[in-house]
């Protein structure tokens, strides 16, 4: 089971405010539990929305496209972390012990989801190209 641990942006990461040094070594070290623990997949920190842009879908099949930065913080993502485990259990064991992202004392919030796995496409027409596509990547 794959879960994806969600870091929600905060105007200062959207300022492109550095974590402090304290943050990083927390940081740091919950990431090399987990890679010790061999449950990471992938982590990373994401650039400013102003660096960024949205691609908006129109009915009519037009694309539009808008340059950020974009308003709504608390909609936005400012980073992520990949883990692979054997259960819910387990991946909420492990995100109960990821680092308060803005640094102790402060307020702030996680969201963890769950990715879907090929299975839970059974039946759904399409689905084979994408475990070619899987195959491919190896």
């Amino acid at each position: 089971m794959r879960f994806m641990i969600i870091i929600q942006a905060t105007a200062e990461s959207e300022q492109g405010c550095m974590p402090t040094a304290a943050l990083m070594t927390a940081m740091a070290r919950y990431h090399e539990e987990l890679a010790r623990a061999g449950v990471l997949l992938d982590a990373s920190g994401l650039q400013p929305s102003a660096k960024g842009w949205r691609v908006g879908y129109a009915a009519s099949g037009t694309r539009t496209v808008t340059d950020g930065p974009f308003t709504e913080t608390k909609e936005l993502i400012a980073g992520y972390t990949l883990i692979q485990v054997r259960s819910r259990d387990e991946a909420l064991e492990w995100t109960r012990r990821f680092p308060n992202p803005r640094g102790e004392g402060l307020e702030a919030e996680i969201e963890v989801r769950q990715l879907y796995e090929m299975e839970d496409f059974a039946g759904v027409d399409g689905v084979e190209q994408f475990r070619d596509l899987e195959t491919l990547r190896g």
